[in-house]
């Protein structure tokens, strides 16, 4: 059952990451809920990397494992920030950045090296690198709030298509 749900869970989890993220750069997430989630990510994250370990060792699974590792520290950094009084929105901005162009980098990687969905990796990829702009450059436009938004979207939608195909093709 445990392998089954390391095979799966990731399907529900990116998006609920990313839905989470979204509620939480407009304040519809309280800021004790975001420090909890981003203690409960950071169990979440390492838990499956030292589950996975074993499995993840070439490929495509040992660029995800290089995703993971690197997910911990950005993760990690978040968690500083969010503890921080006040929140150091600096650290954050550059955790959310990471997580949005860290997994971009292995879908581009997987899409070069799977044959089945190497599109949907491809545009997954796209569509990330799109959203970071988007929520990079939101502070310098007037309607920041709703161009931040839209990169979580998209970035959202990009990897949850990624999981997704990975789930059903694995």
């Amino acid at each position: 059952m445990l392998r089954r749900l390391r095979e799966t869970g990731p399907g529900l989890l990116v998006p609920l990451a990313w839905t989470f993220a979204a509620a939480a750069h407009v304040e519809f997430a309280g800021l004790e809920a975001v420090r909890i989630g981003m203690v409960v990510m950071d169990v979440l994250l390492v838990a499956f990397t030292v589950l996975s370990w074993r499995d993840m060792r070439e490929g495509v699974l040992l660029a995800w494992k290089v995703v993971l590792l690197v997910g911990i520290g950005l993760n990690a950094l978040g968690t500083v920030a969010v503890f921080a009084d006040p929140v150091n929105t600096t650290l954050a901005r550059a955790a959310v950045a990471g997580w949005m162009l860290v997994p971009a980098a292995a879908y581009i990687y997987t899409g070069e090296n799977v044959d089945r969905a190497s599109s949907v990796y491809q545009v997954g990829a796209a569509l990330s690198a799109v959203g970071t702009g988007a929520y990079l450059l939101s502070p310098v436009l007037s309607a920041s709030g709703p161009v931040a938004l839209l990169g979580f979207a998209l970035v959202g939608l990009g990897q949850t298509a990624g999981i997704l195909a990975a789930v059903w093709s694995y």
